[in-house]
């Protein structure tokens, strides 16, 4: 199930990217949120009445961040390839997990990824598109939070009612930045599904299969099975997109799911 959710993440990602010059990057993060929350929401019906307001404040905390983290990434990936953009943001959840353990060893992980992202820069004498670098690098931090808040609100709100609300929270967020790019969806109606395509491939599946998978599985195994994701948005980038990925990028991809990988071990120790 957790190999199906990085499947279907990364797939989406292809597709969206397909998707942004006719919608822009902002107008499919709006599509992709305000579909998915309306979907969740019919399906899982919140009982938003008996919520208190630590659980609205951590539903909206939760939809800022995820809101945030979409665009931010979307953003990265108009001048960056997939995998390259999936490798830098996956730094984010690595600091948290690195910041969690406070151990000395873990300076190992840190130092693998930061000569991960060291190569980027120097695959093509550091050329490499700096703005993109930093917008992914930005996503990553939001999915620090995204993984902080979700864990609060799961305390607060049982079920998946809580991810529901945070959806549409941070549709209502992207709503000034996508508006008019969205709107372009509704005269060009051959658009539409692949916003649909998007919206299911990238929130309402892997959502749904990870929240499915950690009754199951571990966190431990969890987080190792995540480590993956840079590897799979490659792939996806390479047979969606067509990126070729050179062999520097392919290194620091390495680095950055070892570093992953081996922080995740240590701290479940």
């Amino acid at each position: 199930m957790v190999l199906g959710s990085i499947s279907s993440v990364q797939v989406g990602s292809a597709v969206a990217r397909h998707l942004f010059d006719g919608l822009g990057a902002a107008g499919v993060t709006l599509w992709r949120l305000a579909l998915a929350a309306v979907v969740m929401t019919l399906v899982f019906r919140p009982a938003v009445r008996t919520w208190s307001s630590r659980a609205w404040r951590a539903a909206i905390l939760l939809g800022v961040t995820m809101g945030s983290m979409n665009l931010l990434f979307y953003l990265a990936l108009r001048t960056v390839p997939l995998g390259v953009g999936v490798t830098v943001e996956f730094l984010g959840p690595l600091l948290l997990t690195l910041v969690q353990t406070r151990r000395l060893a873990d300076l190992l992980w840190a130092l693998l990824a930061a000569g991960g992202v060291a190569l980027l820069g120097l695959g093509s004498g550091f050329t490499a598109p700096v703005g993109g670098l930093l917008l992914a690098f930005a996503a990553g931090l939001c999915w620090a939070g995204y993984i902080l808040a979700s864990a609060h609100l799961g305390t607060l709100v049982p079920g998946t009612g809580g991810l529901a609300v945070a959806l549409a929270v941070g549709a209502v967020l992207v709503l000034p930045f996508g508006a008019g790019g969205a709107a372009a969806a509704l005269h060009h109606p051959i658009l539409l599904p692949g916003v649909a395509a998007v919206a299911l491939l990238s929130s309402i599946i892997p959502y749904g299969l990870e929240i499915n998978a950690l009754r199951h599985l571990s966190t431990r195994v969890f987080g190792i099975l995540m480590s993956l994701e840079p590897g799979a948005a490659a792939i996806a980038g390479l047979l969606v997109l067509g990126q070729r990925l050179g062999l520097r990028e392919l290194v620091a991809l390495v680095l950055v799911s070892a570093a992953s990988l081996g922080a995740t071990l240590v701290r479940r120790r």
